[in-house]
């Protein structure tokens, strides 16, 4: 691979939606929507990851963004998993959730009897434990423990930003940080996991390069996430290992599609379920292959009915596409932690194809 200054270039991709969560109400809209080019690369200095091609400014989170996983029964077991390991690691009182989103999972710990407040200058809600703003120096508290849950792959220099974090905590306190983990993006060779809103893919050894106290760490949900506890008074710039360089396959796209039963989509009889980031980047680079397949379903409800970024594929309900889709045809389970989940739903009508999973 090609070597440009202190960069090594692990993969590249063109026009990508620039918010591939990004929901449209037209699909004139959704074909004309802002894209942006990946050109991956691991940091010779650091041995970071990310893509040195993002854009920061283009990123306006809005109310037409979608992303809540919440709607399945499998990833709210999966919350509740992150809402021990914050009990065990940093106790349930003095918590600030930094990046709250739409508030789900904060709400679904104040529930469970812990104190805490999150910060997210997009919240929408009406939830005073929330304050739309960023957490800093001026936003009156300390903290006893930071929770930062997929929030750190979309920030440009993930060190500078956790190094603001610290000191607007007063230099000390816990965080525990969740992110998506890349060397099981790699060994997977789940292409359709690069997008662009994630500037950053970390690998366990790249978090614990960056504290010295980590008081936890490890994967979970299907070893798609990491997680890590330190503290972050021990926070430190990350140096590059020579003996931990980022293993990535040269096959990244042909090789995990040469192994894909494709026959459901030559014959017009299938539909990828998740239409969420995923999807949206599988449906699309095989759209560019001439492997275009027109039906994308999922749970969500805000989603349905709406056209996914550059396709303009209309996303189903589960009913719409069963009273539609030929029983016997392919679905294409974007996440194959759900394949139980979605046979069940489906009545296990269906070929069923996990497709990180092949």
């Amino acid at each position: 691979m090609a070597e440009i200054e202190q960069y090594r270039v692990l993969y590249t991709q063109k026009d990508l939606p620039v918010f591939q969560n990004r929901m449209y109400d037209l699909e004139s809209e959704a074909r004309s929507c802002p894209t942006g080019d990946i050109v991956l690369v691991e940091d010779q200095e650091t041995g970071l990851v990310y893509n040195i091609a993002f854009e920061s400014a283009r990123m306006d989170y809005d109310d037409h963004y979608q992303n809540e996983q919440a709607c399945s029964p499998l990833f709210r077991s999966h919350l509740e998993n992150v809402s021990s390991i914050i009990q065990r690691t940093m106790g349930k009182t003095g918590l600030v959730e930094v990046g709250c989103g739409k508030g789900y999972f904060l709400e679904m710990l104040l529930e469970n009897g812990f104190d805490l407040t999150g910060f997210d200058p997009a919240y929408e809600g009406d939830n005073p434990r929330i304050l739309r703003q960023y957490f800093q120096p001026d936003a009156g508290m300390r903290a006893d423990g930071m929770i930062l849950r997929h929030v750190l792959e979309h920030i440009e220099n993930p060190y500078d930003f956790l190094t603001k974090l610290r000191d607007a905590n007063g230099g000390a306190g816990k965080i525990f940080i969740e992110v998506p983990c890349f060397d099981w993006i790699c060994q997977r060779r789940a292409w359709f996991d690069i997008f662009y809103e994630h500037v950053n893919y970390f690998r366990l050894s790249d978090l614990q390069r960056m504290f010295g106290d980590v008081i936890e760490c490890g994967r979970f949900f299907g070893d798609q996430y990491l997680y890590l506890v330190a503290d972050i008074a021990t926070l430190k710039k990350p140096v590059i290992n020579e003996s931990d360089r980022v293993t990535f396959p040269v096959d990244m796209m042909h090789g995990q599609l040469g192994r894909l039963d494709m026959s459901g989509v030559a014959q017009n009889r299938a539909a990828i379920w998740g239409g969420a980031s995923k999807g949206v980047i599988f449906s699309l680079l095989l759209e560019r292959m001439g492997r275009a397949l027109m039906m994308v379903v999922d749970i969500n409800p805000v989603k349905q009915g709406r056209y996914l970024p550059v396709t303009g594929v209309r996303v189903s309900s589960p009913k719409e596409a069963m009273e539609t889709l030929p029983h016997g045809s392919t679905v294409y389970v974007m996440n194959s932690n759900y394949l139980e989940e979605i046979r069940v739903m489906t009545s296990n009508k269906y070929k069923y194809i996990g497709v990180d999973g092949v």
